[in-house]
């Protein structure tokens, strides 16, 4: 299996550490042209720049508000690579898909709900590619918005369940413009300053131990969640919408 992203546009969203890091640079590898958003922009800086066929923008980027991420999403599409037909959903979709009390209303139709405004952004997707009439958005969700969370952190497993019930409500609704909508459940991983702080907080006993519940052997790492979702965002998943890949080197009970 071969697969490639020449010639496509893609927009990964927290950008700067961990997994966010591993799928630009995954992107980048196989010819794409890649826009990398944080609010890091010191650390995202650095993945800027042509190599080969592939090109890396670093810009700017706010998840929580409007106007950033209109900009963002406005800069990447350039000359209108993303179809016009999508542009009212697009922003509803990232500014208050949580409205309640509207029944089957569609998600253009929404507007923003302010309490709630922070899960569906971050659910909008953290790599998606679009060109007119095709398109796919790949949001990073957890093992714990299936399941249950190992550390017990009931808002955070709340969040992803929540996170992973958007992307099926999104996936229906933009599946008649060809976009497909899934999410890449991750496992445990060390991968940014708070998940490292929440590992050290574990006892020798835990952390030695830890690999050893997991079927694989290992601890995952971020390039283990970029493949997956470069798998999802490629060709050969084209009939694939609103589904979990949960990738946690276990089966998932």
């Amino acid at each position: 299996m071969h697969i490639a992203f020449a010639d496509k546009r893609v927009m990964v969203v927290g950008a700067a550490r961990g997994i966010g890091r591993a799928i630009v640079k995954a992107f980048a590898e196989r010819a794409a042209t890649v826009w990398a958003g944080d609010l890091l922009t010191d650390e995202i800086a650095p993945l800027a720049g042509r190599s080969g066929n592939s090109i890396v923008h670093a810009a700017h980027l706010d998840v929580t508000d409007r106007v950033s991420i209109e900009r963002f999403v406005a800069t990447a599409a350039g000359d209108g690579a993303i179809d016009p037909r999508l542009r009212s959903r697009r922003r509803a979709r990232a500014n208050g898909a949580a409205d309640r009390g509207r029944g089957a209303a569609g998600l253009a139709r929404h507007r923003r709900c302010q309490p709630h405004r922070r899960v569906p952004v971050r659910a909008s997707g953290r790599a998606g590619h679009e060109t007119a009439g095709r398109g796919r958005i790949v949001t990073i969700s957890s093992r714990a918005g299936l399941v249950t969370s190992l550390t017990g952190i009931a808002s955070y497993a709340a969040a992803k369940h929540g996170q992973i019930g958007f992307v099926k409500q999104l996936a229906q609704e933009l599946g008649p413009f060809g976009i497909n909508v899934n999410s890449v459940a991750p496992g445990f991983m060390a991968t940014s300053p708070d998940y490292e702080r929440q590992w050290a907080s574990y006892s020798p006993e835990f952390r030695a131990a830890f690999a050893e519940h997991i079927a694989m052997r290992r601890v995952g790492t971020p390039e283990d969640i970029a493949y997956a979702v470069m798998f999802l965002a490629s060709d050969y998943a084209s009939w694939i919408t609103g589904q979990v890949l949960p990738v946690t080197g276990s089966p998932l009970v």
